[in-house]
């Protein structure tokens, strides 16, 4: 779907976003609801392919702030009420409900849903204009920083400019800002993962019930995130609508040399000979041409704010999707670095520090992720005097369910270690452990 080409980009705006996902989207509607001049930039036509179909309830919460929540209800999409995780030798199971949560996760098509997000942001009065590349930032003027791009609407690629007083870098996983500022800083090396996803048609899923379903049964048996590890990494597999999205994640050695039909001969081979996966996609037909691929996906960055730009979401770092934590980082960022930007502009001399508060707490959310989801804590960008009062304010549900899904994943050390530093180890294992240790049983027949 192409924009009108007539639609022209401005000169000058007061806040300039790059990239339309998520977290662009969301950033430029909070700015919108409080009347702020808003331009996005996104160098793709949408709706447009993505992954990231697994959404956790928190979502919500910043879907009723953007005024979108209807919007995503009415678009049905499927309505998963936890997870399985088949980790080594056990098995367990995450229930929402149990949770305290009293709205579900959903599994989307991200296509759909990041266009509702888009569309509802034009939709108050912000100038979205895809199918237009930014090339660089100059911010030699700190009142009024320049971003050059190119429009790729038309027949010329002469590059034009727009002044803006801040920027919000929500490019994704190419991060712009923190590449052409030197910042983003990958993983250590015995961490580097990649991942390679597709699509299936027809696959069998497992149901809240710890059953094997048909997808024909899905209104009647809800699903759940099933994830897994096997020898060489973890698998997700995510029921969605008219397909199901499969990804390995696997260390980088594992494909290193091959070229895209070796990538997905090993893909579709390890599918078919995986345990509990290769149950589940049976019947299974792969989606031909659907197989993608991201090499050496986490990483951080070792600043994302400053007086005058704010990365967000994936542009600012990328953990690991084990937890489907990054639609929900990237709503969060934009919901507080907005805020740090509506506040600078009320109060320009303050704006340096308002940028810093947003680092740290983006950084603090950032690194809590990071040490629970990798084998580290202290390392690779987590800063543990930064993180550990996180640790306190989670509520008891909320600790419960993150150490939960650590344990069942064979990451909980790092939980254990910041529990205890923190002081809240005793009372919440008392009061919560017992109940996590059960190992459940499946039914593919």
């Amino acid at each position: 779907m192409h924009q009108a080409s007539e639609q022209s980009i401005p000169t000058q705006c007061t806040v300039l976003i790059i990239g339309g996902g998520p977290a662009g989207s969301s950033a430029a509607t909070f700015l919108a609801q409080s009347g702020i001049d808003v331009v996005l930039l996104e160098k793709q036509a949408f709706p447009r392919n993505q992954v990231g179909e697994s959404l956790i309830p928190h979502f919500w919460k910043f879907a009723d702030l953007l005024g979108v929540t209807e919007k995503i209800k009415a678009e049905q999409f499927v309505i998963k009420s936890g997870g399985i995780f088949a980790w080594q030798d056990k098995v367990r199971q995450v229930k929402f409900a149990e949770f305290g949560y009293d709205r579900p996760g959903l599994h989307v098509e991200r296509d759909r849903f990041d266009h509702i997000l888009l569309e509802h942001a034009k939709s108050i009065g912000v100038s979205v204009i895809t199918e237009v590349i930014v090339k660089r930032v100059d911010f030699s003027n700190s009142e009024l920083p320049t971003v050059f791009y190119t429009d790729k609407r038309g027949d010329t690629n002469r590059e034009s400019k727009i002044r803006c007083r801040y920027i919000i870098d929500a490019s994704g996983h190419s991060s712009f800002l923190a590449s052409q500022l030197g910042t983003r800083q990958t993983i250590s090396s015995e961490l580097k993962f990649l991942s390679l996803w597709g699509y299936y048609r027809n696959s069998r899923y497992l149901g809240v019930d710890r059953a094997c379903h048909t997808p024909d049964q899905i209104q009647q048996q809800l699903p759940v995130t099933f994830v897994m590890s096997f020898s060489d990494g973890w698998i997700w597999h995510i029921i969605l609508r008219e397909s199901t999205s499969v990804g390995l994640v696997v260390h980088n050695d594992k494909t290193r040399g091959m070229d895209k039909a070796q990538r997905e001969l090993f893909f579709k081979q390890t599918c078919a000979e995986v345990p509990y996966l290769r149950e589940l996609l049976r019947d299974a037909e792969f989606i031909e041409d659907s197989l993608q691929f991201r090499p050496d996906y986490s990483y951080y960055s070792t600043q994302i704010c400053g007086e005058n730009y704010y990365c967000i979401g994936d542009a600012a770092a990328f953990v690991d999707p084990i937890f489907s934590h990054g639609v929900q980082n990237a709503f969060y960022n934009a919901s507080i670095s907005t805020i740090a930007i509506k506040e600078s502009l009320k109060n320009p001399r303050q704006r340096a520090r308002y940028s810093q508060l947003c680092e740290s707490r983006m950084q603090q959310f950032y690194g809590f992720s990071r040490a629970l989801s990798l084998g580290d804590y202290g390392i690779n960008g987590v800063n543990r005097e930064l993180v550990k009062p996180l640790m306190k304010t989670l509520p008891p549900l909320e600790l419960e369910l993150i150490y939960l899904i650590s344990q069942v994943t064979n990451r909980s050390e790092n939980f254990i270690q910041l529990a205890q530093e923190t002081g809240v180890w005793n009372s919440f294992a008392e009061q919560h452990i017992e109940r996590l240790t059960e190992n459940i049983h499946l039914d593919f027949s």
